[in-house]
């Protein structure tokens, strides 16, 4: 399926002015060390970022169909086990679980292709099917929330500086929109062309996510910097 093109990132940032006070504000002691003073009340900066990740499928599925001619069906069953414990065979000795859900792309290839050469026309390979486990979406989310934020802070310190002023602690941090499309989550059914490329599976099983967020940030005033004495 084609995939939308992705948003260019935005940014809004809002300097929110310190609100006029009407009465006597309580003095507060000075901080004891230097560097940062204390933000004046109001002092804020609200901004909003956003961040997009994909995933590749992380297993793939592949159906095997063996078939045997013998003049007797006794025979024909015995040649067809004995087909079935080569595969098996095979699997093992690579690491693979006999069930044939590969979780290394290219050890399903390696072993596809030793099994076409070692039992010829009597073995049928479909293609591969891509899917993701419901853990790995999972992480998916998670990262693209995190990475979100991370913009959204970097930002964030950008304006500041550009202004001369310190970020400060977050004050609110909201997630607002998340998105997410492609990619086929444990499905046994595959709808893809059995003339796509390996590469080409791949890509249409990989998973897309977004997320925007908007932060309210405290701002301090300029850092002092202290000369050290040599």
């Amino acid at each position: 399926m084609a995939l939308p093109a992705p948003l260019p990132a935005r940014l809004f940032a809002e300097l929110v002015p310190a609100q006029t006070q009407t009465q006597t504000p309580t003095p507060t002691a000075a901080p004891s060390g230097r560097g940062v003073p204390p933000a004046p009340p109001g002092r804020e900066m609200h901004v909003s970022g956003s961040a997009e990740l994909s995933a590749r499928p992380d297993r793939a599925r592949v159906s095997l169909r063996l078939g045997s001619r013998k003049e007797e069906a006794g025979a024909a069953r015995s040649s067809v086990a004995r087909r079935l414990e080569y595969i098996a065979q095979t699997a093992r000795q690579r690491g693979v679980p006999v069930c044939i859900i590969f979780s290394d792309f290219g050890k399903m290839q390696n072993i596809c292709n030793l099994l076409i050469e070692k039992l010829g026309t009597s073995i049928t390979i479909s293609p591969p099917h891509f899917y993701h486990t419901p853990g790995a979406i999972d992480t998916l989310r998670r990262q693209v929330c995190v990475a979100a934020v991370g913009n959204t802070r970097q930002k964030a310190q950008e304006v500041c500086r550009l202004f001369g002023q310190t970020l400060g602690k977050p004050l609110l941090i909201r997630e607002e929109e998340t998105k997410e499309w492609g990619g086929h989550i444990d499905s046994p059914v595959s709808n893809s062309p059995d003339s796509l490329t390996l590469q080409e599976r791949i890509q249409n099983a990989t998973a897309y996510a977004s997320c925007r967020v908007f932060a309210v940030f405290e701002i301090k005033g300029k850092e002092k910097r202290r000369s050290k004495l040599l």
